[in-house]
């Protein structure tokens, strides 16, 4: 461990803090964090932790599901700046249009990789380890599903009975891997099992051996049998991968598989956001109020 790590476990005890960070942050980070996961699991523990204060290491959409799920915590972000592209791809003013075209048959299922806004407008919101199992639950016969047509038109395959509506959204780090790039690492490392995360072009989710969130992912390679894998998705998962198997092999693709706004959490700008006095995270009372409710009902369906 070094300074900089000790010295935010000494200001976390100071301010009656805990550490929350997502899989796609560096590894430096995850090291010290008092949870790691995936959205869902995020979501899930800021519900359940009793700090006072929760950091989390992530980008914006998370701050502000911790700060929805737990109005009376303080959240601190470690950088205002660390966004999604993709919680920015659908719009309120095309949610309206298809719940007037469909009235009470529709759902509008976000994604959890949303604004909070987008989130006020929807029904329920998801994450990839869950979306099936709370699609699946809801008696509407038509889904609308934002942002990401990625991850819509995977969970459409499974639900064959329900009529979906798809957003043209999707994550820039997962949409840019391509089936050739796929090949080319599986040409440098035949017979490695491929792990893919359904935000991914579905022509590389049907060369996949196991597709699934970032956490069913290392779940199922830690389970495994198989020695070497590739991952298609965001690389600071790899940290998680090789703590939990060091005796095997993971590898990339050719492609770009790093989200530079996860990587824009750093010690030092934990540090920072800990030394300070400020609130935290603020919202609108009303935004607040009607964001939380698809986010609560995730929770409930979920479970």
């Amino acid at each position: 461990m070094d300074e900089k790590q000790a010295q935010i476990l000494r200001l976390k005890e100071e301010k009656n803090a805990v550490i929350m960070a997502h899989y796609y942050v560096d590894d430096n980070i995850q090291e010290i964090a008092d949870y790691v996961g995936d959205s869902y699991y995020l979501s899930e523990m800021a519900t359940r932790v009793k700090e006072k204060t929760i950091v989390l290491c992530g980008v914006s959409f998370m701050g502000e599901s911790a700060k929805l799920l737990n109005p009376e915590k303080r959240v601190l972000l470690p950088d205002l700046e660390a966004d999604c592209p993709m919680a920015h791809m659908a719009s309120v003013e095309k949610i309206e249009e298809v719940r007037a075209t469909y009235k009470e048959d529709v759902a509008v299922v976000c994604y959890v990789n949303s604004t909070a806004e987008l989130k006020a407008h929807s029904d329920v919101c998801v994450t990839s380890s869950n979306a099936l199992k709370v699609v699946k639950a809801l008696p509407n016969p038509v889904i609308y599903f934002i942002p990401d047509r990625q991850l819509g038109t995977y969970i459409s395959r499974r639900i064959p009975e329900k009529k979906f509506i798809f957003n043209d959204g999707g994550c820039p780090i997962h949409t840019v891997i391509t089936r050739e790039d796929v090949q080319s690492a599986l040409a440098c490392h035949p017979g490695a099992k491929i792990l893919v995360h359904p935000e991914c072009r579905e022509e590389v989710i049907e060369m996949a051996d196991y597709i699934g969130s970032t956490s069913g992912i290392i779940d199922h390679a830690t389970a495994s049998s198989a020695r070497e894998f590739i991952v298609v998705t965001e690389l600071g998962v790899m940290y998680e991968l090789k703590k939990r198997n060091p005796e095997k092999s993971f590898y990339s693709t050719a492609a770009g598989q790093i989200c530079e706004d996860m990587k824009k959490i750093t010690l030092d700008k934990i540090i920072s956001v800990l030394e300070q006095d400020g609130a935290g995270l603020e919202m609108a009372a009303d935004l607040m109020d009607k964001a939380n409710a698809p986010l609560k009902r995730m929770l409930e369906l979920s479970r």
